[in-house]
Parts: structure tokens; C-alpha cells; sequence
């Protein structure tokens, strides 16, 4: 049988192996399979004896991975990285030699137009990682008052314009409900102006952002996360984290600084050289912290 090929590019790959030193068994923790990249790379270093357990909210992304990575010692978990105390406990784990969390969106979901990711999918504007729990975003989007949405969009997409985008997507839904992406997307880019100057990134990143952000309760998992995952690391493991956008950096930086459990071993973010941006032009705003269970 022919491995599927993942359509998801692992972003800074090469340096979550430098900075996690995975060894021959080992027990890795990658707390957001996606693609499965990390995962692959991980666990050929710690085979024959050592494993990766790859845990991901998306049941989508458990599935491909059974084939992806069938021959290599990887151990599939349905759940959030925030529950990997009870993760491990299942699996009778006390400790594990480091967990990598890639936060965010991978491009095999961006790929799927059936749950809405892409700006341009005319399937159900869901978002959601886990599609049996939690709120699609649709639904969300045709409930919330002008103030509340204004309020998500500016908090979780640091949106300048959201009131603007609230009232016109309350102000479409009297006329028809906003079903799919490619509705919102286009709703959103009549609000808000081109850029002068700086980066041109399309208008609707930053309100699929803040949906997304609320639909999966992604910044609470990441809070609970940072307090719970460093109990699961042996002394000398290490927690490397690599974040997307602000909301997730600032609070990677401060729990790592502030956490007497950790200490620090990257003084600044390392980001992607000027090749792999090239290459893969959605690991532009990547930035990994590494941290050591003292």
C-alpha cells in the first residue's frame, strides 16, 4: 500500500528535534498530531524501544495518521493536550522526556472545504476541531449580538475593524443566515480597507482567527495546558511550544518565565529562516519557546 502523503508541512521541524533531543527510548509527547510531521521525525529517533504519543482534538487527523505513521511506534490519543495528566494515567505513563505543542491550524484542515477553514469553502462555516462538541461557528455568528461580536473579534483577532464586521454580519443575517466561509470572507472584505503600507494579508484572517479561537476554547486549553503539562516532565525534559500569533505568545512567554517548575533555555522566539518561509509561507509568523522541567 502507498503511504498517503500529508498535505500539512511541519514548521520548524528541524529545530523542535534540536531543542527536544528526542533519544533511542524515549517517550515523546506530541500534543497536536496534525499532519503528523513532528510525530514522524520524533519517533524515528526513540524507535526501537522509545514512542511518541501523539494526541489531537480532531478525529480527522487520528484517522489519517493510522497510515501515515503505521510503521513507526506512535501511539494515537483522541483528546486535548490540556487532558495529558489523564492521557498518560490511561496509559499507565508517570512521566514523559519532553512534549511539543504546534499551535494553530494545520493546512491539511485548511485543505478540507467541508468545515469551513478556508476563506473560500462554500461547505458549513463549522471550524470546529472536533466536530462532535462545542458550537459551529455558523451558529455562533447568527446568535451573537452586535456588542458581543464585537467584542470576540477585536479580543481574539486583535481586529481593529470589528465593530464594523459585527454590523454587517448582523445587519446580512436579517436577510439570510451566513452558512459558509466564503459568505463571511467576502462580508468581511467590503468592511475592512486595504493596507497603505506592511504586509497584505487577506482581511478575513483575523476574524476566522477569533471564531476559530472561541468555537475550540483554544486559549483556555492553552492556559490549562501551561499549568498542568510541566507535573508530566521528567527533570531535564523538555516543553517546547511553537505559537502563531500574539495571544498565544504572550502567554507561552509569561507562563514559562513565571513557572518555578521550568527555566527558560530560549532568551528569544526561534523563527523560521528565510528558506523555510519560502518554502512554506504559513510558518512566516511562527515562533518556538523551549523551556526545561528543573
Amino acid at each position: 500500500m502507498t503511504e498517503p502523503s500529508p498535505v500539512h508541512v511541519p514548521v520548524l521541524l528541524n529545530q523542535v528535534v534540536e531543542w527536544l533531543r528526542p533519544q533511542p527510548g524515549q517517550t515523546i509527547v506530541d500534543g497536536t498530531l496534525g499532519g503528523g510531521g513532528h510525530s514522524r521525525a520524533l519517533a524515528s529517533a526513540v524507535r526501537p524501544k522509545g514512542r511518541v504519543i501523539a494526541v489531537d482534538r480532531d478525529p480527522t487527523a487520528i484517522d489519517a495518521a493510522r497510515e501515515r505513521l503505521a510503521r513507526l511506534p506512535v501511539k494515537l490519543v483522541h483528546a486535548n493536550y490540556c487532558d495529558l495528566p489523564e492521557v498518560l494515567e490511561q496509559l499507565g505513563v508517570a512521566s514523559v522526556d519532553g512534549v511539543v505543542l504546534d499551535l494553530g491550524l494545520s493546512s491539511d484542515q485548511l485543505a478540507d472545504r467541508s468545515r469551513g477553514f478556508s476563506f473560500s469553502a462554500e461547505g458549513p462555516l463549522d471550524l470546529r476541531f472536533d466536530t462532535m462538541s462545542g458550537e459551529p461557528a455558523r451558529r455562533l455568528l447568527n446568535r451573537l449580538s452586535v456588542e458581543h461580536l464585537t467584542q470576540l473579534i477585536s479580543a481574539y483577532g486583535e481586529e481593529r475593524y470589528s465593530r464594523r464586521i459585527a454590523q454587517a454580519i448582523v445587519a446580512r443575517r436579517r436577510e439570510r443566515p451566513i452558512e459558509t466561509a466564503a459568505e463571511l470572507a467576502e462580508l468581511i472584505r467590503a468592511c475592512v480597507p486595504k493596507p497603505l503600507r506592511g504586509p497584505r494579508i487577506d482581511p478575513a484572517t483575523r476574524t476566522f482567527q477569533a471564531l476559530r479561537i472561541a468555537v475550540n476554547d483554544e486559549l483556555k486549553s492553552l492556559d490549562i495546558g501551561l499549568r498542568r503539562i510541566p507535573d508530566c516532565l521528567r527533570p531535564g525534559a523538555r516543553f517546547a511550544i511553537i505559537s502563531f500569533h500574539s495571544l498565544e505568545d504572550r502567554r507561552v512567554k509569561e507562563a514559562f518565565r513565571s513557572d518555578e517548575r521550568l527555566r527558560v533555555l530560549t532568551r528569544h522566539p526561534v523563527r523560521p529562516d528565510e528558506e523555510e518561509m519560502a518554502d512554506n509561507p504559513r510558518s512566516r509568523s511562527a515562533k518556538l519557546r523551549v523551556a526545561e522541567r528543573v
